[in-house]
């Protein structure tokens, strides 16, 4: 099963009800970390990599155009219900989102996600959040169109989370799991400059 979703959110924040480890593998754009069959490391934020295992860089660097629709393909490897978010560094990885902000229920093991906050209006760095919710296990990929901002950027980061519900809070990422590529972004001279992704975010 194959799923397409354009990119195309609005208005408004919700808690999205989620219904026990995930695992994805970033297709496409190529990561920045080299995966195994899992896609594993992936636990820690921002970009994966696990405490006892920071991973091995692929050092590819996909050169891409500003304004141009980026496609972005994922496997999930083990099913966990839960879902997608895509943000954006222009000037460092400091500038990557925190995870999800999660609401938890109290259990014997301790505190377990019921809940994650969605923003339907994502601002810079968001791209895009909300993707691929889903609470059955889907066979094939996770795929969307993203469109990036009219820049020039050597070394931007794309970032994508999995926010997992019905979980554990893990030692290393909390209740997501990260990958991240590198982008060489390279402005369209037939497009205005996005002048808002050119400033440094505090």
């Amino acid at each position: 099963m194959k799923l397409i979703l354009p990119f195309a959110l609005g208005g408004g924040a919700l808690l999205v009800p989620a219904l026990a480890s995930a695992h994805f593998l970033m297709v496409a754009p190529t990561p920045w970390l080299q995966q195994d069959q899992r896609g594993d490391p992936q636990k820690l934020a921002p970009c994966g990599g696990v405490s006892a295992n920071p991973g091995v860089p692929t050092g590819v660097v996909t050169p891409v155009r500003g304004g141009d629709m980026l496609h972005v393909k994922l496997q999930e490897t083990v099913f966990h219900p839960g879902h997608y978010r895509l943000a954006l560094a222009v000037y460092g990885r400091s500038e990557l989102p925190a995870d999800p902000p999660t609401k938890t229920r109290d259990t014997e093991k301790g505190p377990w996600s019921v809940s994650a906050r969605i923003d339907k209006n994502p601002k810079r760095p968001i791209l895009a959040d909300g993707l691929f919710q889903h609470t059955t296990k889907q066979e094939g990929f996770f795929e969307t169109d993203v469109k990036l901002p009219n820049i020039d950027c050597a070394t931007c980061t794309l970032q994508v989370i999995e926010w997992m519900g019905e979980h554990g809070k893990g030692a290393d990422g909390d209740y997501s799991y990260h990958h991240c590529a590198v982008l060489k972004i390279t402005a369209n001279p037939d497009l205005p400059v996005d002048r808002a992704w050119q400033k440094r975010l505090p």
